[in-house]
């Protein structure tokens, strides 16, 4: 089954209100002519309605780097999916390697993420990979089922449909080094074995399995020629519009 690649930029806690406008327009000009890969960034929470306005009409998607478990509520500093939705986001993150690490966001709660991501009508970019300690001990793929099976576990087969994994392995991510293209295919066949288990073959040859940490122009093209690679989520190469753009058209 052809799946169409998506490259998705999380900007992290970078840019303010005018760099980020700077930069959104730069992303738009530079793959305007792209027409066989999805594209989405994900700026800081308050950024996110002046990059809207610049993407307005264009195919590009806007999402959150994160969402609450909670549909409203006193649960100060949380955004919760309907948030997002009525600013006209698409796309959020759950359970990225940096939430898991400094706000010890759980399997379940990353489960709990992603329910009310796909009630809301966002696609969730649910995010697995292990760390260097535990690919070290050989422990990288028990690492990775757990968290395919205990934060995608129960959903629809309709409901999965609509989710992208990205692998992202923790050991790769601002540090320089990369999986190898073969390291990543061989996880991302992995996660699909998982997923055909868990939803049957049309699902899991369905679903989008984006890789993450470190892709940078000079690696992407070889990354995502992989078979079970559907393309990034791309961290500090999104900051540049020029990289960016270039990593999109690798995938394209």
């Amino acid at each position: 089954m052809s799946r169409k690649p998506l490259i998705a930029g999380n900007w992290k806690m970078n840019c303010d209100a005018a760099s980020a406008v700077t930069l959104a327009r730069d992303v738009l000009q530079r793959t305007s002519r792209l027409r066989n890969v999805d594209i989405a960034v994900m700026p800081p929470f308050p950024l996110i309605p002046a990059v809207l306005r610049v993407l307005d009409g264009s195919p590009i998607g806007v999402g959150g780097q994160d969402v609450s478990a909670e549909l409203a509520g006193a649960y100060t500093g949380e955004t919760s999916a309907s948030m997002l939705t009525s600013l006209g986001c698409g796309y959020v993150l759950a359970g990225h390697s940096e939430r898991r690490e400094y706000h010890l966001e759980s399997d379940e709660l990353v489960r709990r993420k992603v329910g009310r991501a796909l009630d809301a009508g966002l696609i969730p970019i649910a995010c697995v990979g292990e760390k260097l300690a535990e690919r070290d001990a050989g422990e990288t793929f028990s690492r990775i089922e757990r968290q395919v099976t205990v934060g995608l576990g129960g959903l629809t087969p309709a409901e999965m449909a609509r989710v992208v994994i990205a692998y992202e392995p923790v050991w790769a991510i601002g540090t320089g080094r990369t999986a190898s293209p073969a390291q990543a295919e061989e996880v991302h066949e992995y996660i699909r074995n998982l997923l055909t288990t868990m939803y049957g073959s049309e699902i899991a040859s369905a679903t989008r399995i984006l890789y993450g940490g470190s892709v940078k122009p000079g690696n992407a093209r070889e990354l995502m020629s992989q078979k079970d690679v559907d393309g990034a989520l791309v961290g500090g190469a999104s900051l540049s519009g020029e990289d960016f753009a270039a990593i999109a058209e690798s995938a394209g």
